[in-house]
């Protein structure tokens, strides 16, 4: 995954690596938001995706505040809601991020993102996002 530039600069990524995973994977709050197959590329993904595709309905901080989403009906959903969150389950969440709200029974004004079908990483990384607004 890394390039090897020198036996330092590995040692170092292989301890930093992981500790970044702490400090974001808690988010996943332990439903299975597929840590193990989510690198740090994945994540990377996953945060660009999360601002250029979500954020202008779903807000920032997922609370469905985004410019876009004001005038959408239904409005885009409150990902902070934590009654909502602990509703649903990871592969529910998969499922609407690949498929769009119609793969779920709900508002087709969530649109597919089907080019992330065969990125299990990048989709389980959103999943994780998606948890880590739970609760606030």
């Amino acid at each position: 995954m890394f390039t090897r530039t020198s036996s330092s600069h590995t040692r170092l990524l292989t301890l930093l690596a992981p500790a970044a995973w702490l400090l974001w994977a808690p988010a996943c709050g332990g439903s299975g938001g597929g840590g193990a197959s989510v690198s740090a590329a994945d994540k990377a993904e996953a945060d660009k995706i999360w601002t250029e595709r979500c954020t202008s309905c779903h807000g920032a901080q997922g609370k469905g505040d985004g410019p876009a989403g004001q005038n959408l009906n239904p409005k885009p959903r409150n990902m902070a809601d934590s009654a909502w969150q602990s509703s649903v389950n990871d592969a529910h969440l998969s499922r609407i991020i690949i498929g769009g709200g119609k793969a779920v029974g709900k508002s087709e004004l969530m649109p597919p993102n089907a080019d992330l079908a065969q990125k299990k990483g990048v989709v389980d990384a959103l999943v994780a996002k998606v948890r880590s607004f739970g609760g606030k």
